[in-house]
């Protein structure tokens, strides 16, 4: 019998069965730890669900509330900026919830890594509120996540760090979860430490948020527990019933999440406001931002803002970028007074690039091709010099200017020649 026929007759002898749907087992609620008391005792409300008990705590805070630099009620100047703003953007407030949110772990990743504390602040008629949801142990992981109220739509989350550490790390247990919770919520997300890092470029030297407290909110922590420690005293708490040490987690989570809205706050202003400066540098980030986003008029009109308010050496990098807007709509001219002036404040990488620009501008605009030749000498140099260039950077970039000098060459005596033959 062939092998057709044989595996024929052996279908035949497969009888299909229709897949019995699996019905979930019913929740069952874990009991309460022994020292929910003790908790409860320590100012912690405990709250129970359909899933088990979460531990909760709430602080109001008056719309004066100030916190460092900012009063919290600024915050509704800056969306009231950004409600106003033409561009493309995020942030919206019609219909939505705002929450500033931040969380706590046992670890940095891993299917093994719980969430034991959620924070949010919102604003809540007449004052702002902030609550904390708090781990009673890992058998009570539904009731934190479903009390946390996550899973409602029509929410703003915003948060630092948190695309790439707490909203992952939230997906992660909720998954876990998902055959008892409703489904988790895919809200507006808006994560300040990305627009930090856009503003304050070559202004701060790290992007911690304490460090950001301290340099720009005006607001320095005093008795705060390192960050890398709260796993660790969450975990004594519950091996001990002792929370004493657990409270002071909390208010460093509390820290957190207020330094979000008046960081939230004070980049809506520099981002948004002309006139409301804090740096030159930080300035100058903030128009490149806007023309990299094409809004070349925004871009402009906060470069010209620096030049005026600031002298050349600290304005030398919005000449720059001042420079390639005047080239861009053909203001030649402009464009080249603005990359001369800031010469002499730039080094190594960006002076070559102003040397590229002026050679240019002199080659094809003004069709100076001395002019354009000193410039490129001038950049060959300079390339020779800089530490900031690897050896095949270098290589590059000398190979680049010296076919661009070339050129030049061969059209200044294309032109001296052209000079002679009219002479005669």
């Amino acid at each position: 019998m062939s092998f057709e026929k044989n595996l024929l007759q052996m279908k035949k002898l497969i009888k299909k069965k229709p897949a019995k749907s699996e019905s979930l087992a019913p929740f069952v609620i874990p009991e309460k730890p022994k020292y929910t008391k003790a908790w409860e005792e320590s100012g912690l409300k405990v709250i129970e669900n359909d899933f088990g008990i979460v531990f909760e705590k709430k602080i109001v805070y008056d719309r004066n509330y100030c916190h460092g630099n900012f009063k919290l009620k600024e915050v509704f100047d800056a969306f009231a900026l950004w409600n106003s703003f033409q561009g493309v953007h995020p942030v919206s407030t019609d219909g939505k919830q705002v929450v500033f949110f931040d969380t706590e772990t046992t670890g940095l990743k891993g299917t093994g890594t719980y969430i034991f504390l959620i924070g949010q602040l919102i604003w809540n008629k007449d004052h702002f509120e902030m609550t904390q949801h708090i781990l009673a142990d890992p058998s009570h992981e539904a009731a934190m996540l479903y009390e946390s109220g996550l899973w409602k739509p029509g929410q703003t989350v915003i948060t630092y760090n948190g695309k790439s550490f707490d909203w992952p790390q939230l997906q992660t247990r909720w998954t876990l979860n998902r055959e008892h919770l409703p489904k988790l919520s895919d809200p507006i997300h808006i994560d300040l430490l990305h627009g930090s890092r856009r503003v304050w470029r070559n202004d701060l030297d790290q992007f911690k948020l304490t460090k950001i407290e301290e340099e720009k909110l005006g607001f320095k922590r005093v008795g705060d527990i390192p960050g890398h420690l709260a796993p660790i005293i969450y975990m004594d708490a519950v091996k001990s019933g002792n929370p004493s040490t657990l409270l002071k987690v909390l208010h460093h989570n509390e820290w957190d999440i207020l330094s979000l809205l008046t960081l939230f706050i004070h980049t809506t202003k520099l981002i948004l406001q002309e006139q409301y400066l804090d740096s030159s540098t930080s300035s100058t980030n903030i128009g490149k931002w806007f023309s990299d986003l094409k809004d070349f008029e925004k871009g402009q009109s906060v470069f010209e803002q620096i030049i005026t308010q600031y002298g050349t050496a600290e304005a030398a990098m919005a000449f720059y970028y001042l420079g390639y807007e005047y080239k861009r709509i053909k203001q030649f001219d402009l464009a080249y007074e603005s990359f001369e002036k800031s010469l002499g404040h730039v080094l190594d990488v960006w002076e070559i690039k102003v040397y590229e620009e002026l050679a240019k501008i002199a080659e094809h605009a003004k069709k100076d091709f001395g002019l354009a030749r000193l410039h490129v000498e001038k950049a060959l140099e300079l390339i020779q010099k800089t530490a900031d260039l690897k050896p095949l950077q270098k290589d590059r970039r000398t190979h680049e200017f010296k076919k661009r000098l070339e050129r030049i060459i061969r059209k200044q005596t294309i032109s001296r020649a052209s000079a002679g033959f009219d002479r005669k």
